[in-house]
């Protein structure tokens, strides 16, 4: 490939260059100023893909301060690769979410593959072992061929990249809706163990020290993938293609081996991985960071194609790459460290005190630029905010309880729709049991992955109703954290904390900057009653095509803590002869519903209501029968209401059925989805300690031996009469049929 010639500084300026590249008039006078010259083409580059929404969180920034962030159990909260939380014993817990959407949009197969190996990247980097993976994802209706392609496409990339690195996939959560046809969302999730003495930090300090590039060789894959992922997707796919990484696992299990080898080394200052925004976000993050500067020597980068500019090298995104500080004069036991696992380590540079990022080619400097201009000082923007006319309309609709006449083959349907059918047509794919530490497979409430040579557990559960947030973002986003901790709850754990995925349109637009404002309200709220402090993300915005946006999407990734293997608790019922309680009042709430769009075709009205101290009383309580033994199984109510919930409790439970009596009107009591409520089988002996426990459980019934649900009304009205076994047929043949025309 031959060199083209390069624009120079005045014709940057004058022919607006920097617009193509993603930067604003204003920005580029802000970088002239910073510099006190007119930046040349590497450094244009620099600004550009470093105060990128992707990178600099420039929209987001004064929202995501909106979240507490503290909490005694938290050790490191936002700011470094992962956040970490004490789970006792000199142990924590890493994690992470992070959005691959753009990529995935483009080249669903490399674009998932490549999101799940840059969130194991950011949790080994904090010194952890990744133990476990979830994943969220976002699709259009599946009778889309398109749709079929990047379901299957994605999932194959989840799966490939996660299996050939032994990280377990235990779990996620998937919904379908027209509203992520042209923008489907893939969110990956890893958790890592530490011991407290191996946690790591992206610095670079010490004047003198060495800056080393650990792993893959760099190549022109990915330049500009943090502009990309900042901007509405275009009709041009092959520009976009160009911007999607590829991803080489084999090499990533590799690497993560020698990091975590690398992380017992004393000589070891800072580790950084090189996601997006490669070369650049690691080198001026960790300087930054420390408040010390870097000097890199751009020919001694190793590199995969020849003839690479400094600007193709420092805006790459290729996988499997790392940036680290070495105390200078132990370079050579870093070199034959990772050459023990056939990896590259070279010494490319070294720290300053002068706070520049400084960048040699050829024996020339190319780039010299303050760290802090690029990391800490990019352009913060409060931008407009507009209550959308949608909003108003539906907050003044009275209750619509949608007519439905077959109560039987209503439910029957319900179980096949995509968001609530067995997602196992995906996990099968999905190694789940590498390293023989998953307790809960995927299919329950939450996973739980055993702390090896421990008694306790973690339960990791990744949650979001966006048809909510859409239609009230703010209640929307307090039901997302509160579903997530029934979920961690119900599997007899204690939640510790969550880390977030916002994906939303374009923050340019006010009516959707007011999604982002209102739904991290409902989020901080939610994260106050239920002490789950946020401890790190991602924001993932312009998620638009052709000027029509996702639902507005907060994935919430959390995770709580077993204090006792015994005290894991799943969703099936257990027993003939249990009692089967409704923890929590049903009322009429059918705004965004799956019985809604079912019978509607689409989502109106208002979002189910949601009491935040009702949910931390009713979690707390069913924690604590759980843990005084008392609980046979607990699955929380959610999409389809009681009735799916019941039907769910009997899958996989050889045969058991259950009969039910549900008072007050009918369709609100079999398909109404109102929030913090629960349902539980309890041992007959268990009665009365567990009724003493959680005071607002209504007993509804028992479990049967006769492989049937029966639900009656409190007239002894017949509602459903359904054979277990063929609901389990319709929920687990749902996704495959479809995929299947």
């Amino acid at each position: 490939m031959s060199q083209m010639l390069e624009p120079t500084p005045s014709e940057i300026k004058e022919q607006k260059i920097y617009q193509e590249m993603g930067l604003s008039d204003e920005e580029f006078e802000l970088a002239e100023k910073m510099l006190g010259r007119t930046p040349n083409y590497t450094e244009t580059g620099l600004f550009s893909v470093m105060w990128s929404e992707h990178c600099s969180y420039k929209s987001s920034k004064p929202v995501l301060k909106k979240f507490p962030t503290e909490g005694k159990q938290v050790l490191q909260g936002p700011g470094e690769g992962a956040g970490i939380v004490d789970i006792g014993d000199n142990q924590a817990v890493v994690f992470k979410v992070e959005s691959h959407n753009s990529p995935s949009a483009v080249e669903p197969y490399e674009g998932a593959a490549t999101g799940v190996g840059g969130i194991v990247r950011d949790v080994f980097s904090m010194g952890a072992r990744p133990i476990a993976a979830m994943n969220s994802l976002r699709f259009g209706e599946l009778d889309s061929p398109w749709v079929r392609y990047l379901l299957e496409q994605a999932v194959a990339g989840i799966a490939d990249y996660g299996n050939a690195l032994g990280v377990p996939t235990v779990g996620g959560e998937i919904q379908f809706d027209p509203a992520y046809e042209s923008n489907p969302l893939v969110n990956a999730m890893v958790v890592g163990l530490l011991n407290h003495e191996d946690m790591q930090k992206g610095q670079a300090k010490g004047a003198g020290n060495t800056v080393m590039y650990v792993g893959a060789a760099t190549g022109r894959d990915g330049i500009h993938g943090a502009t990309f992922s900042s901007a509405e997707l275009s009709e041009d796919e092959d520009e976009e293609r160009a911007a999607v990484q590829a991803g080489d696992p084999f090499t990533e299990k590799l690497l993560m081996d020698a990091c975590l080898e690398l992380v017992k080394s004393d000589a070891l200052i800072g580790i950084q991985d090189m996601g997006a925004a490669g070369l650049t976000s690691s080198s001026a993050e960790m300087a930054s960071k420390a408040g010390y500067g870097v000097e890199m020597d751009l020919d001694l980068i190793p590199q995969r194609e020849e003839n690479m500019t400094p600007y193709e090298m420092m805006l790459s995104e290729s996988q499997e790459r790392m940036l680290i500080v070495i105390k200078k004069g132990r370079e050579q036991e870093i070199i034959d460290l990772f050459a023990k696992y056939d990896l590259e380590a070279v010494a490319v540079g070294h720290v300053t005190d002068d706070k520049m990022l400084r960048l040699l080619h050829k024996g020339k400097v190319v780039a010299e630029v303050p760290a802090d201009a690029l990391a800490e000082e990019a352009p913060v923007y409060h931008k407009k905010l507009e209550v959308p006319a949608y909003f108003r309309e539906f907050q003044e609709m009275e209750v619509d309880i949608p007519e439905v006449i077959d109560y039987q083959g209503t439910l029957l349907q319900l179980l096949q729709q995509p968001t609530v059918a067995s997602k196992e047509w995906v996990y099968r794919q999905f190694d789940h049991q590498v390293g023989a530490n998953t307790v809960v497979t995927p299919g329950s409430d939450a996973a739980v992955v055993r702390i090896p040579g421990t008694n306790k557990g973690i339960a990791i559960t990744t949650d979001c109703n966006s048809r909510y947030i859409y239609l009230d973002p703010e209640t929307g986003g307090k039901i997302a954290v509160a579903e997530a901790a029934r979920n961690v709850v119900c599997s007899g754990a204690e939640p510790l904390a969550i880390t977030d995925g916002l994906n939303f349109g374009s923050p340019d637009k006010p009516e959707i900057f007011w999604q982002i404002e209102k739904s991290a309200e409902g989020i901080s709220e939610a994260c106050l009653a239920l002490n789950s402090p946020v401890i790190g993300g991602n924001v993932s915005l312009y998620n638009e095509k052709g000027g029509k946006a996702i639902y507005p999407t907060p994935i919430i990734g959390m995770v709580g803590l077993i204090t006792d293997l015994a005290h894991t608790t799943t969703q099936s019922f257990k027993a003939a002869g249990d009692l089967v309680y409704m923890v929590g009042e049903t009322k009429p709430e059918f705004g965004g519903s799956e019985l809604q769009k079912l019978i509607h075709g689409d989502i109106f009205g208002k979002a189910p209501s949601i009491d935040l101290a009702v949910e931390a009383e009713r979690q707390k309580q069913i924690l604590a029968a759980i843990r005084e033994g008392l609980v046979s199984s607990a699955h929380d109510v959610s999409e389809g209401g009681a009735a799916v919930a019941l039907a769910e409790c009997l899958f996989d439970t050889d045969g058991l059925g259950a009969e039910v009596t549900l008072a007050g009107d009918k369709t609100t009591a079999l398909f109404s989805e109102t929030q913090s409520r629960f349902i539980i089988s309890v041992r007959k002996e268990n009665q009365a300690a567990f009724e003493e426990i959680v005071n607002d459980a209504t007993l509804i019934g028992e479990v049967t031996d006769s492989a049937e649900l029966v639900i009656l009304n409190d007239n002894k009205e017949l509602l459903v009469k359904s054979d277990s076994k063929k609901m389990e047929e319709a929920w687990k043949g749902a996704i495959p049929s479809l995929l299947n025309k």
